[in-house]
């Protein structure tokens, strides 16, 4: 028969529900509404523009941006390419030619990778050009990149990043909330330590926007990376934010050339649809988001109580640094595998292992906080807005 989903989901760091509200707001541009917005006079066009840009205001609205400094993209991982790349290109050739990204090693692995791969180290995600030619494959890309240690709960140090600064920064990428412990780095003490030393700030905010304010403004970042499908959005559409100065946004290279659709920086049809549903979820969540707040402290509070109840569990990142509704769970029996457990309790709850962009090896966040050996006994528990005691209990009693 079909399946039953009568599923307890606790996975919504790697994904959220589409909002019925959602659905039904971009149901008319799959239908009637399906005029290509850059076309020109008749109405399905100008229908279509007016509501990628009515769009564009409430993604902006729920970030303390201007309309007109949101880029629509596919999702974060593309923003991410498009800022860190972009930048650094433009910097280094037509700019004042400093050419260095600094980063962490906990980042998520689309920063890590697009750093990676303009230090000279990869081509490709999979890249098996390490084992192909022993020895150093690396190639000169005209780039580098600094990846800074974190503490034992993932954090990056404000003064850490200040250390680090040459003469070469152009850059500074970091994560907001950390997407497999949660953990919250001080993004804003960072943004003004960038900002003194005249050096761009890049912040991946995918795991906080929706979830707590995020302001702009409040940050001091020059960009940011987010997308729709963790605030209760569809997939595959994110957006770009670019801080505008008076006369307008600073240029930086394209990462998809062709037309002229986003003020130039993103050629390509525009997925209205997407960006439709994408405005609604960003409407609904800056309109939730002290409900949602206050709801997410709830669960959380009775998620660690019921934690507690249990023996042989600890939290990675038990500090206050923690952002609500993630929590990262070491098992502590030496029997006990994560993937095995997760295929257990596949029938009855989803919950994963880490991120849901590495599949079969081990979690690099973890190693890097120095857990290295207890990586198969860490199980990533998340939780959202429809998550009810009902569920926290049925999964407590499943870990039990």
């Amino acid at each position: 028969g079909g399946r039953r989903y009568s599923m307890i989901y606790l996975d919504h760091a790697a994904t959220t529900p589409v909002d019925p509200e959602v659905a039904d707001a971009m149901m008319p541009y799959l239908r009637e509404e399906y005029g290509n917005p850059s076309g020109k006079y008749y109405c399905q066009a100008t229908h279509a523009k007016d509501a990628v840009e009515q769009a564009r205001a409430h993604v902006a609205d729920l970030i303390g941006a201007k309309p007109e400094e949101i880029i629509f993209t596919a999702g974060a991982t593309e923003s991410t390419n498009f800022i860190i790349k972009g930048y650094l290109d433009y910097q280094k050739y037509y700019g004042d030619e400093r050419n260095q990204v600094i980063t962490s090693n906990v980042e998520h692995k689309a920063t890590l990778h697009v750093c990676h791969f303009l230090n000279g180290d990869i081509y490709s995600n999979s890249d098996p050009s390490t084992s192909l030619f022993s020895g150093n494959s690396k190639v000169d890309r005209g780039f580098s990149a600094l990846f800074l240690p974190v503490d034992q709960y993932a954090a990056v140090s404000p003064e850490q990043v200040e250390h680090a600064f040459t003469p070469q920064t152009a850059l500074v990428s970091l994560i907001y909330v950390n997407n497999e412990v949660g953990t919250i780095n001080d993004v804003c003490a960072v943004g003004r330590i960038c900002r003194e030393h005249d050096i761009r700030f890049h912040v991946d905010a995918t795991q906080a926007v929706g979830k707590i304010p995020v302001n702009t403004d409040d940050i001091s970042c020059d960009f940011m990376s987010f997308s729709a499908h963790k605030l209760y959005g569809p997939k595959g559409i994110g957006c770009a934010y670019l801080r505008s100065d008076g006369y307008g946004i600073p240029p930086i290279t394209a990462l998809l050339h062709g037309g002229e659709q986003e003020y130039g920086f993103r050629a390509g049809t525009l997925a209205v649809h997407n960006i439709v549903g994408f405005g609604k979820a960003a409407e609904i969540a800056k309109r939730r988001l002290v409900e949602d707040q206050k709801h997410m402290e709830d669960m959380d509070a009775y998620f660690l109580q019921g934690l507690t109840s249990i023996s042989g569990l600890k939290l990675i990142n038990p500090t206050k640094s923690r952002m609500k509704g993630i929590f990262s769970i070491l098992v502590e029996r030496d029997n006990f595998n994560n993937e095995r457990f997760i295929r257990r309790i596949s029938d009855e709850a989803a919950i994963s292992t880490g991120s849901a962009c590495s599949a079969g090896e081990p979690s690099h966040v973890i190693e890097a906080i120095g857990q290295r050996e207890h990586v198969h006994r860490i199980l990533r528990v998340s939780l959202g807005r429809s998550t009810t005691r009902g569920d926290i209990d049925a999964f407590l009693n499943l870990l039990k």
